[in-house]
């Protein structure tokens, strides 16, 4: 299959959507929501990457710490949604979410598991550009372990930032590119482990924090923040970190006016 056919690009011809990497998923999709299967390691990691967001948000627009709806009134967009395994949480949060995601057969999974919890999530097979087409803005916008898998990752953080609303904010999870990364989660987590399906990752896609703050600098996105997530393995949890040598979190605001 010639390059052509399998990315589609942007406007200005950068690539954000590798169609080997949509069909990768969804060849798997059904698995989305058993906690021991090729999706164990997202579900694992599901607690600290929504404290990270609820924290952002509350950050941003003052809300109360306490409450169990801390998204309450806010739009949230929910890019490569997947099986909807943040989508359902935040809006449980009080969120008013969006969810959109390439694959068709994501979408239909997603569907299926929240349509009888009343969540009202907005599921949608679509892209980013079908957002921006249509003019859709959003107060968060979460792209959650995606970026690692497009082609040209600075275009997609540009278009995650225009469907940000001016004084919203935008949140990113990634891995780091390192030999630390290359050895825990291929090596390890893919190879030796099993945690997640062979090929899942392409270490030259990782992307480096001082990579990701430039992609946003670029994007016009301010008050960069990072913070990583770590694994202990005598508890099998994951936790917040300052570690960001292999998987970590960004989060950002989009100026207002």
């Amino acid at each position: 299959m010639a390059a052509t056919e399998k990315m589609q690009t942007t406007a200005d011809g950068g690539a954000t959507l590798d169609a080997e990497e949509v069909e990768r998923f969804s060849r798997i999709a059904a698995e989305w929501w058993d906690p021991n299967g090729k999706f164990r390691p997202l579900h694992q990691i599901g607690p600290p990457r929504l404290q990270f967001i609820r924290d952002a948000a509350i950050r941003r627009f003052g809300r109360d710490a306490k409450s169990l709806k801390p998204l309450a009134g806010l739009s949230v967009l929910d890019i490569g949604c997947g099986g909807g395994l943040v989508s359902e949480p935040l809006a449980r949060m009080g969120g008013t979410v969006t969810a959109i995601d390439p694959s068709e057969k994501n979408i239909a999974i997603a569907k299926a598991h929240a349509e009888p919890q009343n969540l009202g999530i907005a599921y949608r097979p679509a892209r980013v550009e079908d957002l921006i087409a249509e003019g859709g803005r959003f107060d968060i916008v979460a792209c959650l372990e995606v970026v690692e898998h497009v082609p040209d990752p600075a275009a997609f953080v540009n278009l995650c930032a225009q469907v940000t609303k001016p004084g919203g904010i935008a949140l990113f999870s990634t891995i780091n590119r390192n030999f630390k990364s290359w050895a825990l989660a291929i090596v390890g987590a893919e190879y030796v482990l099993g945690w997640l399906p062979r090929g899942t990752h392409q270490w030259d896609r990782f992307i480096t924090p001082d990579e990701l703050k430039a992609y946003a600098d670029a994007a016009g996105l301010g008050d960069v923040r990072f913070e990583g997530i770590v694994y202990n393995p005598f508890k099998d949890v994951w936790t917040l970190s300052s570690d960001t040598d292999v998987n970590y979190l960004m989060s950002t605001v989009k100026p207002a006016g």
